[in-house]
């Protein structure tokens, strides 16, 4: 308890001093201003309106022909680069609030604080398999997703190129994107087994069931998923509220109840919730609704795409699968999803690289399962003009299934035997058994997107035939599957 309590402390005074110097509106103080946003907009940006001002003069000197200098204001340079400083602060802060809430909720976590470091957090890592961690559906594939868009939402705020895009066909949106996806996917491994992570930090990646990479992959690609949604929601939905409703309460609580992922990401860079880079915050005098809708309406104007439409030199995809085990000795199922990554080689040829995972099905009573599968390999994706585009690739890697079985009869013996101490994670072996297998993989499947825009596109179907050399796990054969996929195509331009 005395570590505990020594843990939970220190954890509290690194963000309270995170707090006092850097002004964190939690704490009451005024937030930092940053070029772009808060009090530093320029009058013309409170009014999109208003003209500007050509020159400068000073009224003091005399006026006439003997005295006719006018001085030029000079034209701004755009900004550029990373706000390191800013985005560590931020990054620390938000991780400190995540694990000190780790701490005052799992006991597992706690437990951990008396065993040895190094030991314990290489047990950690060395433990990690297969895809599920044990944890529920909406802490999965809500609450991560929603960490990656914070993370990329944070990283968007201190980039200083890019804080201020609008979703939209325009390649500039989509690099900050995918920037913003890259910091999520390295702010996740960090949390997941970085120094400061739940591997150190608990240790929790050791117990059961805690081991899969679901995590991994979900939090950056959901997560930026998530995040171009709530992008979409402040073009179309938010804008067009502001633009017809003046109370200032209104528009702030729509701004921060619609877009919750970046309202947390603007605390945690010591904004307030609603703050937007892109446009003034809510209080500004009105009449602002005209120079609102003039945004909006040049917001939604198609607008040309630089490059033009055609070849994508990078494409990500984000997307579920459905996989069916088929052959003697084959039954059930395994849903899932996952990533994949596809760069573009030549006109017509893709090299991909695709990492999902999935929880076994069909089981029997008291048996969990999971399977792992890393490929890469060529794919055919020839360019075409219509809305409609067809793939094929074959693809080489790997195959990882897990199987673990729990005694309920055991369990009880052991839960009787320790009471009235509460039944933990150190005890699972006692009364589980698990198997796994691994092996080489080869892919082959077909498919067709279907093209929303020159950004976007819906991977409709997507057909594959797996075959793995695993041995039979428990009776079951799980070398030959039909896995079907479906999800959401970024395509990226030039850049």
């Amino acid at each position: 308890m005395v570590t505990l309590t020594r843990a939970c402390r220190a954890l509290a005074i690194v963000f309270a001093l995170l707090c006092l110097s850097s002004g964190c509106v939690l704490c009451g103080q005024e937030p930092l201003q940053t070029p772009g946003g808060g009090a530093e907009y320029s009058s013309s940006l409170s009014n999109p309106l208003a003209p500007a001002s050509d020159s400068v003069t000073d009224p003091s000197e005399p006026q006439g022909p003997s005295s006719n200098f006018v001085a030029v204001a000079p034209t701004p340079k755009p900004e550029t680069g990373i706000d390191w400083r800013r985005l560590g602060a931020s990054s620390i802060t938000f991780l400190s609030i995540e694990h000190a809430f780790r701490c005052a909720t799992e006991e597992g976590t706690r437990d951990a604080f008396s065993n040895p470091f190094f030991p314990g957090y290489i047990n950690a890592v060395a433990s990690l398999h297969g895809w599920a961690d044990g944890d529920p559906f909406l802490v999965n594939y809500v609450g991560h997703p929603m960490q990656g868009a914070v993370t990329g939402f944070m990283w968007q705020h201190n980039d200083r190129a890019y804080r201020d895009v609008v979703f939209g066909e325009n390649t500039r949106y989509w690099k900050a994107r995918l920037r913003g996806m890259a910091f999520a996917y390295l702010y996740s491994v960090q949390f997941e087994i970085g120094p400061m992570s739940e591997a150190s930090i608990g240790q929790v990646q050791s117990l059961y069931p805690a081991y899969g990479f679901v995590d991994h992959v979900v939090t950056p690609v959901i997560g930026t998923g998530w995040a171009i949604a709530e992008d979409a929601i402040d073009k179309y939905i938010i804008r067009a509220i502001e633009a017809h409703v003046s109370n200032p309460y209104v528009r702030l609580a729509v701004r921060g109840g619609l877009n919750p992922s970046r309202s947390m990401s603007n605390v945690m860079n010591y904004e307030l919730p609603w703050h937007r880079d892109n446009r003034p915050g809510v209080f500004k005098p009105y009449p602002e609704a005209e120079a609102m809708k003039a945004m909006v309406e040049r917001d939604t104007k198609k607008i040309p795409v630089n490059p033009p439409p055609g070849v994508a030199p990078f494409e990500f995809t984000f997307a579920s699968n459905a996989t069916a085990y088929v052959g003697a000795g084959a039954k059930g199922s395994c849903i899932g999803g996952g990533g994949s990554a596809a760069f573009r080689l030549a006109a017509e040829w893709q090299l991909l690289l695709n990492v999902d995972g999935c929880k076994l099905q069909d089981l029997p009573t008291n048996f969990t399962g999971d399977s792992l599968s890393y490929m890469i390999g060529p794919r055919w994706a020839p360019t075409t003009s219509g809305r409609w585009s067809p793939h094929a690739q074959v693809l080489i890697g790997g195959t990882k299934l897990t199987q673990e079985e729990l005694f309920p009869d055991e369990r009880a013996a052991v839960a009787a035997e320790i009471a009235p101490k509460k039944l933990g994670n150190p005890q699972h072996k006692l009364y589980s058994k698990d198997w796994e297998t691994s092996g080489f993989a080869i892919s082959m499947g077909t498919g067709v997107d279907y093209k929303l825009n020159n950004a976007l596109a819906l991977r409709v179907a997507n057909l594959d035939y797996t075959h793995s050399w695993n041995n039979e796990l428990n009776g079951t054969n799980y070398e030959n599957g039909l896995k079907f996929t479906a999800g959401l195509v970024l395509k990226m331009g030039t850049w």
